[in-house]
């Protein structure tokens, strides 16, 4: 879907290699959209309206001339046409949707589909608590890590957001392998300085899949 098999194949091993070294349990995350932002088409709608209407009383100054039924007619037309394409735009193009999209509502949708992930996928399920939650939500172009409660009296939310911010810039090309791997890199990097080790136990013991899951998103 966003990854390609031989992607996907890579980050397995990459998972691996930093629980072996580490013992925490990573799950990545790649999904096309964490809400249907339903408000942005609507919003795009009103601004291509209201531009269109500007333009039609600047014309109208510029040329005066008497008002007929054919000519409210095609400004009536223009001023329409102008914002349907706006709210089209909004579904077909990405970053023209993105200028209506509010930053705190972005930053709310990803993290609830991020908690909702977490949940639905049971990552909560290891032992020591001590999985790993890595979302990229590629419309948003943005990530978020959700940490298991066993992990937080050693690792601070500045800690999470380091790794965040190495990931973020990877994601300017809508492509979520660059950004996973560099989030689990940054990711092994912390954890070995905070002390993480692989607890004693059944060797190959592995909660959680590798595998990243991949969504397209409501």
């Amino acid at each position: 879907m966003f990854l390609s098999d031989a992607e996907a194949e890579a980050i397995d091993a990459r998972i691996g290699r930093l629980e072996s070294r580490t013992g925490v349990q990573v799950v990545t995350a790649a999904v096309g959209k964490s809400d249907t932002y339903v408000e942005l088409p609507w919003k795009a709608f009103a601004l291509g309206a209201a531009l269109a209407g500007f333009a039609v009383v600047l014309a109208d100054t510029a040329r005066p001339q008497w008002v007929t039924s054919r000519t409210a007619l095609i400004q009536v037309t223009m001023i329409l046409g102008a914002a349907a394409a706006s709210a089209l735009l909004t579904i077909f193009v990405p970053p023209f949707a993105r200028l209506f999209l509010r930053a705190t509502r972005r930053d709310l949708e990803v993290r609830q589909h991020a908690q909702s992930l977490f949940l639905t996928r049971e990552l909560f399920k290891t032992r020591g608590r001590t999985g790993v939650l890595i979302l990229v939500s590629l419309f948003e172009r943005r990530v978020e890590i959700l940490p298991d409660t066993g992990l937080h009296a050693r690792v601070s939310e500045a800690d999470w957001d380091s790794v965040i911010a190495r990931m973020t810039p990877r994601l300017r090309e809508a492509r979520p392998f660059p950004a996973l791997q560099e989030g689990l890199a940054a990711l092994e990097d912390l954890l070995a300085s905070k002390g993480f080790q692989p607890s004693a136990g059944p060797a190959g013991t592995n909660d959680l899949p590798d595998r990243p899951i991949e969504e397209r998103g409501v």
